[in-house]
């Protein structure tokens, strides 16, 4: 196995793995799009947003837009690669909410369309019933290759002795 493993969470992961990547993200989903407001809101050094935020740009998560030439002045919006992180972030808010949040949430998930406070369910796209951790599984993919990952390695051998069993 070389020094990365072929698996699409250890490359989200290089991407999303620290704090303070994730609290800009956070503020990008809250509509604060300018560095001084994301400097102020986070209590963030300026060195270390102004690195996040080149890496989300460079990594195709945020796009930078010029709103004013002198001085000039950018903001940063997410692309549609950001936006669709949305679902993983409020899942890892209400993680955090329920398990290390003793006095309860500090915000909490209203769905605008609706008005109810709601907390996020992954369901199949198929069949619309709950993802849980009794009924999912991995099944080797498109990108699939022995002995690059020993998660996928797990669901190949699980793949064909399932195969031969039949």
């Amino acid at each position: 196995m070389g020094n990365e493993l072929n698996c699409s969470m250890f490359r989200a992961m290089d991407v999303l793995g620290d704090r303070w990547t994730l609290m800009v993200l956070r503020e990008a989903f809250m509509g604060v799009r300018r560095f001084t407001e994301m400097q102020r809101d986070l209590g963030i050094a300026r060195n270390v947003l102004t690195d996040r935020l080149n890496f989300l740009v460079e990594t195709g998560v945020l796009e930078r837009r010029q709103y004013q030439d002198r001085p000039v002045r950018h903001e940063y919006r997410l692309t549609d690669m950001g936006r669709e992180l949305q679902p993983a972030l409020l899942t890892l808010m209400h993680w955090g909410d329920t398990y290390l949040s003793p006095d309860g949430a500090p915000a909490l998930m209203e769905h605008t369309d609706c008005g109810h406070v709601t907390s996020p369910l992954l369901v199949c796209e198929h069949c619309r019933e709950p993802l849980t951790t009794r009924n999912v599984r991995l099944t080797p993919g498109p990108s699939y290759c022995e002995g690059e990952d020993p998660a996928a390695d797990r669901a190949a051998a699980r793949e064909h002795d399932r195969a031969t069993a039949a």
